[in-house]
């Protein structure tokens, strides 16, 4: 068995408000879950309103296939323009 994870760090200039912020996150981890069926939330900066802090981590028995997913996730979490990716990083674990 083969985990993939991964931890993103995104800036979001023009958000003033945890409010603004969670409506960001909760569309983020919903278009990942619905298109790639990986397991996504919130693990870091919580209390800062222009920092997003990402946790990802996907399953499979291919440490290519594993990794592959991984970087299209990321690829798209960067291409959704809801923040800048200031901060990335993979690890793949066997298991």
């Amino acid at each position: 068995m083969v985990v993939g994870t991964a931890r993103i760090s995104l800036y979001i200039r023009d958000n003033h408000s945890l409010k603004e912020k969670r409506k960001i996150v909760k569309s983020v981890i919903a278009k990942v879950q619905h298109r790639f069926n990986a397991s996504i939330a919130e693990v870091d900066s919580n209390d800062k309103w222009q920092v997003i802090g990402l946790g990802i981590s996907v399953v499979g028995n291919d440490r290519r296939f594993v990794n592959s997913v991984l970087d299209k996730i990321l690829a798209y979490v960067d291409s959704l323009y809801l923040g800048e990716m200031i901060d990335s990083d993979i690890e793949i674990v066997n298991i």
